[in-house]
């Protein structure tokens, strides 16, 4: 007894003289894997978000607003026309059991939705405020709007051109409607540009798809529970992630299916509380964002500012044009490619339009922007780069301490939100790179689980890494598809116009009948 309590305080001294020393060599691995991955991406992200030569305008952000412009006016505002028809699509009312595909349009619709209702919804919008000001709510809300006719183009061409096999699983994206649509059509080129947007999306996955949320997780739970080594989040998180995304989309569906409602009603019920807590400054809110729209309220940029963040942040949250959502709708059972067009453009809606603005609300309700009283500006921080904040908060923290000044407890809500997010996306964007990994190097057991273990070890260097390189890789990988997809369905569009106008037709004609279930 008396040799095991020698030994037994041995071994405590030894833990007591070590933990620090552990402790201390796991921050300098997190800060070793930061310098790394920024040197590694830099020139990547340098290329995407280069501005327009005389102007701090990124061509990116040009490059999506003007197409979604042109979807909504070739389409005729598609997004108004059918939104009722696209909720009894949801409804089920006119699903046949028998037709091709493995999942429901709701469970489409929930999958995609996992994928970009994230932290883009929680730290990005804080971003967007924190350095646009209110103002960027607006032009993140038009962003949404005109997003939907972009979603609804790509996600046609998703079901029209995927794959079905004899299993009955299928394979579908913009990667395969760019080479299948460009021969149709006698274009030269689809199968190159199909293989450069697979790339891209291989990388999207890793960055935005999981390291932007397993960054921003870490930092949300470490908030609360106490700082601690991001690689230890890390490690968790891909060990769920990996028991779930082994089954394949049906697992990833019957997931989503029912975390995605949940966590939206979980966050959304917190940010009504919040709105309604403060319900006597709902109408200055308003009055800020639309203030902030035109003039800037002199925050960093001015109305360019808010202008830039607005839409950076709605595509980077609902990810119309980038062609990311297309893979998952491409699973759906129908025979009508179009009909999973109307139910996708139902996501830019929820994401952007709702659950965006009711953030932004939350953040410039609860005043932890900073105003200078003398002339009614928001201030600068002492960089000059962003609005400055009660506590100097930016991302999740941001929001979560915005959320927390009403209830106190409400940043430990948000905190379970943030892990919901985080993991959903995480799942639905594993399948989206999968299905680019598979379209380069071939349908296969051994090759699906060389990419889910690729992309779980990535969840770990997206905890360990800091917010700043991991959110402009995330933002230049995503951008970067949206340059392939967008440039693709311009030569495309007239091919969904023609499903369109028969599918209409059909429809008003009443040859298109709702089933009974």
């Amino acid at each position: 007894m008396k040799r095991f309590t020698q030994a037994a305080a041995s071994a405590a001294l030894l833990a007591a003289t070590a933990g620090p020393a552990l402790a201390q060599e796991a921050q300098s691995l997190d800060a070793r894997v930061n310098a790394a991955f920024a040197t590694a991406t830099g020139p990547f992200v340098n290329f995407i978000f280069a501005p327009l030569p005389g102007t701090a305008f990124p061509w990116i952000v040009l490059w999506l607003v003007v197409a979604a412009s042109i979807f909504t006016i070739y389409f005729g505002f598609v997004q108004f026309r059918f939104f009722s028809h696209a909720i009894s699509l949801v409804k089920g009312d006119y699903s046949d059991p028998n037709d091709a595909g493995e999942v429901s349009h709701f469970q489409a619709l929930a999958t995609a939705l996992s994928g970009t209702v994230g932290l883009g919804n929680i730290a990005g919008v804080a971003v967007a405020v924190g350095i646009g000001g209110p103002g960027a709510t607006f032009w993140m809300i038009l962003a949404g709007l005109l997003g939907m006719a972009s979603k609804f183009t790509e996600c046609t061409l998703g079901v029209k051109y995927r794959n079905e096999y004899p299993d009955g699983t299928v394979s579908g994206g913009p990667m395969y409607y760019i080479s299948k649509g460009f021969t149709e059509l006698g274009l030269p080129g689809g199968k190159i540009l199909a293989v450069l947007f697979s790339v891209f999306c291989i990388l999207g996955a890793l960055g935005g798809g999981n390291m932007f949320q397993a960054n921003q997780a870490h930092a949300q739970i470490s908030g609360i529970v106490g700082d601690y080594p991001g690689w230890i989040t890390g490690v968790i998180f891909a060990a769920v992630v990996f028991v779930v995304i082994v089954g394949g989309v049906k697992s990833i569906a019957a997931v989503t299916e029912k975390v995605v409602p949940f966590m939206g009603i979980l966050y959304v019920g917190a940010a009504l509380v919040i709105l309604i807590v403060n319900y006597d400054k709902i109408g200055w809110a308003f009055g800020q964002i639309f203030a902030g729209a035109f003039t800037g309220l002199g925050v960093a940029g001015g109305f360019v500012g808010a202008l830039i963040q607005g839409f950076k942040r709605a595509a980077f949250s609902n990810e119309a044009g980038v062609g990311s959502a297309a893979i998952a709708h491409s699973a759906v059972k129908t025979k009508e490619p179009i009909t999973e067009g109307f139910v996708s453009l139902l996501e830019p809606l929820i994401d952007t339009v709702v659950i965006c603005t009711m953030t932004a609300l939350v953040i410039v309700i609860s005043q932890q922007l900073i105003v200078d009283p003398a002339t009614g500006n928001y201030m600068l921080n002492e960089a000059g780069s962003a609005i400055a904040t009660v506590d100097g908060n930016s991302g999740v923290a941001l929001t979560s301490a915005a959320f927390g000044s009403a209830i106190s407890w409400f940043p430990y809500v948000l905190a379970i939100a943030v892990v919901l997010f985080a993991f959903s996306t995480m799942i639905s964007w594993s399948y989206y790179g999968l299905k680019a990994w598979t379209y380069l190097f071939g349908e296969g057991k051994t090759s699906e689980l060389v990419f889910k273990l690729i992309f779980c070890v990535f969840i770990v260097i997206g905890a360990a890494a800091s917010l700043g390189p991991v959110i402009d890789f995330s933002d230049a990988a995503i951008f970067a598809m949206a340059v392939v997809n967008i440039f693709c369905l311009y030569f495309l569009m007239k091919l969904v116009k023609t499903e369109l106008a028969s599918y209409a037709a059909r429809l008003n004609s009443g040859e298109i009948k709702k089933f009974t279930h």
